[in-house]
């Protein structure tokens, strides 16, 4: 079988002597895992497409009964130039790519995650980074994969909440008091999840804010719920 679809590289991984197996979640298909032969030969033609958080189409062929296909050609739509000559963005382009990697099911499509992976990198290239951009994100993916709170918590204000979840990323620029420590607030939700939910740490997390630090839940009324750790993701 072969099929053309519109993808973003999650990782990558060097195969064999010249080829590279990716992971690739794509519009049509969701989280799948394909190889590109010959990329780190000097005229290898895929080279481009194998790259890290590029957007892309892919002709990828599987097998009768396959698991893993073969790209065999495509056609570069963005490879984000601007956030690979920035390491901040850089780092928050590699964790929200690792994120997705952990928290999205293989061959399980879904409109709405492809959606934010490619908006919020296109934000990530023409606009400026925030402090609440890992947050904002790590939220939203967190109610697109079922484990979203659909009330505000920790004493958080409606409003604040909201706008974490649906103002553009590049828009959440927090100066007052109360809403730094709303910030803080949501770091702690995400940091919470992730511990809980994840078997091992993400190699991203600690540059964001998300790492294990005091529980600020503890200090509120409020408790966060006790998500199961289920490995769903990254178990493929």
């Amino acid at each position: 079988m072969i099929f053309t679809d519109s993808g973003i590289i999650l990782l990558r991984q060097d195969f064999r002597e010249a080829d590279r197996m990716v992971s690739l979640y794509t519009r049509e298909h969701g989280r799948i895992h394909v190889r590109l032969p010959g990329v780190a030969r000097a005229a290898g033609k895929l080279k481009a497409l194998s790259e890290p958080f590029v957007y892309a189409d892919y002709r990828i062929y599987v097998r009768r009964g396959g698991v893993v296909g073969t790209v065999t050609g495509g056609k570069l739509h963005q490879v984000f130039p601007t956030i690979r000559k920035d390491l901040k963005r850089t780092a928050l382009a590699f964790h929200f790519c690792e994120l997705f990697q952990r928290l999205t099911p293989l061959h399980q499509p879904s409109e709405e995650k492809f959606e934010l992976l490619l908006a919020s990198l296109t934000e990530l290239e023409y606009g400026e980074p925030n402090p609440a951009f890992a947050a904002a994100f790590t939220l939203r993916l967190m109610m697109l994969a079922g484990f979203g709170l659909d009330h505000p918590v920790l004493q958080i204000s409606p409003e604040f909440w909201r706008r974490m979840h649906e103002d553009k990323l590049s828009s959440l620029v927090f100066t007052d008091a109360e809403d730094l420590l709303s910030l803080a607030k949501c770091n702690s939700v995400c940091r919470r999840f992730l511990n809980r939910y994840l078997s091992y740490p993400l190699h991203t997390l600690k540059s964001f804010g998300l790492e294990d630090t005091e529980d600020l839940h503890q200090e509120h009324e409020m408790p966060l719920p006790d998500w199961a750790p289920l490995e769903t993701a990254s178990a493929h």
